[in-house]
């Protein structure tokens, strides 16, 4: 047979040139083919509360999308606001999408960072009896909530001002969505309508004031510009009222395109589920942490320590708030727990210190940054709140995990006896104890630490021994309470006080 190359060099040229052209044919009906199939609309539920794990959502299906140029997205928002680092995360996550391709749907309120959100996109639209605003940022005080001071309103205010900018929205009535201090007024000419605050109003010229025609008050001093969906409309924010996000489509101009629900994935729904657990895996983490110190050998509270402190760490890991610095603050903070149990006896620097660097990376993966940036309050907020969350739960495990070692364990250990063997001693005569010497009331010294066994030196013999349930520190003055078959109970020698 003869080779193809041989057998298309053998071509005439003619035939070379009417097969490439129906190659280039076909390409191009198949590229008029796949532009004519028109935009693709994905729909992408944003509810719930704003916080990291949902700017996780929207970062991985925004990234997914952003290259295709038939996705037309659609963020369909119910929510009563929540974090405004989350907020701004998400704000940026939109913007780097063409404005064109982004529309903001009202399912049913868009209230506070759901308003930020709402205002990043391209195009807002409203389901009819909804409502957006009020974004006034709030911080948890020791009075109860407060609203934040003037360098995270001036903040907030000029990405308010940024977005409206954007998308041709008033940016005063934007920015009075944010401070309660703006009065803004309509002002009506003959030729033409202005929103302006109260300040500019009065830095007009008597000659511009004469010929207002009207001048109607919009948002008083006090409150917050907080809208529904007929005022959104009136008020230039708003596209339209609509009955159902079909409707909505179909003013856009995309009724008849093909439409995808989006959803989270299985890590998402799972990250968005534990978040309101963490304090519990953290108390619980540290508690099992500081109960496998304090007890000899590695067990089951080393194992459920690592498991709940891996959680929340995982969790923080999945919604981008830890990296690599976390990772290497846990692992320090396990190598110095293990120093502490294998190696040093008793519980000293390096307990405290893995106690103090695993508090430092869970504080660490609950935000974004290290140190806050002074140009950005609530980063600092934020700080104090995730060290308050931390060292809180760290003293609420500590009291809780002393409590189980002090006073559950010694009575676990009277519920559930043992050993388990068919065959047991209790015939035998011979008692290692008694051939020692050793008796009820003898003294002696411990030689390590007890917890609740250890060494114990008694009539210059070396003798293991264990407490009944006490923790005793070496060098400490101990007193033989009973001997029974293979054991020495001890206590500690109270000196007495002169009265």
């Amino acid at each position: 047979m003869m080779p193809f190359k041989m057998r298309s060099a053998m071509l005439p040229k003619a035939k070379l040139s009417q097969v490439w052209a129906t190659v280039l044919f076909f390409v191009f009906i198949l590229s008029a083919a796949a532009k004519a199939a028109g935009p693709v609309v994905h729909i992408i539920p944003v509810s719930g509360t704003v916080e990291p794990g949902m700017a996780a959502y929207l970062k991985r299906v925004v990234s997914s999308l952003e290259k295709d140029d038939t996705a037309i997205l659609v963020f369909s928002l119910d929510t009563f606001g929540g974090r405004v680092d989350a907020a701004f995360d998400i704000v940026e996550t939109i913007s780097t999408v063409p404005k064109e391709k982004t529309i903001a749907y009202v399912e049913k309120r868009a209230i506070s960072a759901g308003a930020l959100i709402a205002l990043s996109a391209g195009t807002l639209i409203m389901k009819e009896n909804t409502l957006i605003g009020d974004c006034a940022p709030i911080i948890q005080t020791s009075e109860g909530q407060k609203e934040a001071g003037e360098k995270t309103q001036t903040v907030l205010r000029a990405q308010f001002r940024t977005l409206a900018k954007r998308n041709n929205y008033s940016e005063v009535l934007a920015e009075s969505m944010v401070s309660k201090s703006m009065e803004v007024y309509k002002i009506t000419w003959e030729d033409r309508s202005e929103y302006m605050d109260k300040t500019t109003w009065q830095e007009l010229s008597e000659e511009e004031k004469a010929k207002v025609i009207r001048k109607s008050t919009v948002v008083s001093e006090g409150e917050l510009l907080t809208m529904d969906d007929k005022e959104a409309a009136d008020l230039g924010f708003s596209r339209q009222s609509v009955a159902t996000l079909d409707q909505a489509l179909d003013v856009l101009g995309y009724g008849a395109a093909q439409k995808i629900e989006v959803s989270e994935n299985w890590s998402e729904t799972f990250v968005r589920w534990l978040q309101p657990f963490l304090p519990i895996l953290m108390i619980l983490g540290i508690g099992a942490v500081y109960t496998e110190i304090k007890a000899p050998g590695f067990g089951i509270p080393g194992i459920v320590g690592i498991i709940c402190l891996g959680l929340v760490f995982f969790n923080q890991y999945l919604v981008g708030l830890a990296d690599y610095t976390e990772i290497l603050v846990f692992i320090i903070g396990f190598l110095l727990m293990g120093l502490e149990m294998f190696v040093l006896p008793g519980f000293g620097i390096a307990g405290i210190s893995a106690i103090i660097v695993l508090a430092a990376g869970l504080v660490l993966s609950f935000q974004n940054f290290v140190l806050p940036d002074p140009n950005l309050p609530w980063q600092g907020a934020l700080m104090i709140k995730n060290l308050g969350l931390v060292m809180g739960s760290a003293l609420g495990a500590l009291l809780v995990s002393m409590s189980v070692v002090r006073f559950a364990l010694p009575k676990l250990s009277k519920v559930i006896k043992g050993p388990y063997l068919d065959a047991t001693l209790q015939d035998s005569r011979v008692e290692s104890t008694e051939a020692l010497g050793i008796s009820a009331g003898d003294e002696g010294v411990s030689l390590t630490t007890l917890r609740p066994s250890g060494k114990v030196r008694i009539r210059d013999r070396k003798v293991d021994a264990v407490t009944q349930g006490d923790f005793i520190d070496p060098a400490t003055q101990v007193r033989v309470i009973r001997v029974t078959a293979g054991h020495v109970i001890v206590e500690t020698i109270m000196e007495k006080r002169e009265t």
